[in-house]
């Protein structure tokens, strides 16, 4: 028992505080400084990290774990982070994602020993989303349904460690915070933080072009379930990038600065670079939520 106590401890504990890194370009204004945070650093290899251990850790105190299954809809990320939780906390984790997830994820996930429900590709996270409920409504006594996109210990997480992170981490100087729009989780957290140290930090929300597109993890909202963590009175500006844009970015990164993330990453580095290059003066800090080694089978690269 010492032991795997020790072990659930170390885990949790090397969550979060993930390092800023520079993006670097020519065509940044001389006063202008742009940031990148590193969130394929946590253990399960995403900012999905946070998220998964704040609901989880909720579940146990509601005694609902390990009791139940915990059951919810994922594209992948939450997904693999309570599978990584279930697997040294010992309860068991079933999740709903679309048959088009990228392999490397499932396989992340079945090697964790979670159980995975592949839901119909044409009908995206929705669907799978649907699915979820479904099953959770249909068998109460046996699932714990964790409902990411509305569990507010999703948007708890941020506000409570990745505001702060960045805050200090900047030493109070960030301006503009960047971040994608998939649970919607990690911009209303951490910006209504940063919001309440100073009102004049602006966020940045980016999703997809279009409801068809290729960037795992985002979300259009006009054309889909719009989560109920979304405030939108916590966003300033919604910047829209296309899947060809993320994944130009992605292999930029990765060949010129050496930083390997995924299309999320690329589409967020899209958004921070085109406001960087209106700004006078400012430190915009974008969220890079993993990294590139589950995207392989995407063809990115």
């Amino acid at each position: 028992m010492t032991t795997t106590l020790h072990a659930i401890n170390a885990l949790e504990e090397s969550i979060g505080n993930t390092p800023l890194v520079p993006l670097l370009w020519p065509s940044l204004p001389p006063r202008v400084e742009l940031w990148a945070k590193a969130e394929w650093r946590n253990p399960g290899g995403s900012v999905k990290d946070r998220a998964a251990r704040a609901i989880v850790e909720d579940a146990f105190k509601a005694r609902q774990l390990p009791a139940k299954r915990l059951l919810d809809a994922s594209s992948g990320n939450t997904a693999i982070a309570y599978a990584m939780l279930g697997a040294i906390r010992g309860f068991d984790v079933t999740i709903l994602l679309p048959a088009n997830a990228s392999q490397e994820r499932k396989a992340v996930l079945r090697g964790y020993g979670a159980e995975v429900i592949e839901t119909n590709s044409l009908e995206g996270m929705d669907g799978a989303i649907r699915s979820a409920r479904a099953l959770a409504e249909g068998r109460p006594d046996r699932y714990c349904y964790a409902d990411q996109y509305g569990n507010p210990a999703n948007t708890r997480a941020h506000y409570e460690a990745t505001g702060p992170e960045i805050w200090r981490q900047t030493r109070g100087r960030v301006t503009h915070l960047v971040a994608g729009l998939g649970t919607t989780g990690t911009l209303m957290g951490a910006g209504r933080f940063l919001k309440e140290r100073a009102r004049d930090i602006k966020t940045i929300a980016v999703e997809p072009d279009d409801g068809f597109h290729g960037i795992e993890g985002l979300k259009h909202l006009p054309s889909t379930i719009v989560p109920g963590l979304y405030e939108p009175s916590l966003v300033d500006r919604t910047e829209r990038v296309s899947t060809e844009e993320a994944y130009e970015m992605a292999r930029w990164l990765a060949s010129r600065h050496g930083y390997f993330v995924g299309p999320s990453s690329g589409a967020a580095a899209v958004a921070a670079l085109r406001l960087a290059e209106t700004l006078d003066e400012g430190v915009v800090v974008a969220i890079f939520p993993s990294g590139g080694e589950r995207y392989l089978s995407l063809g990115l690269w």
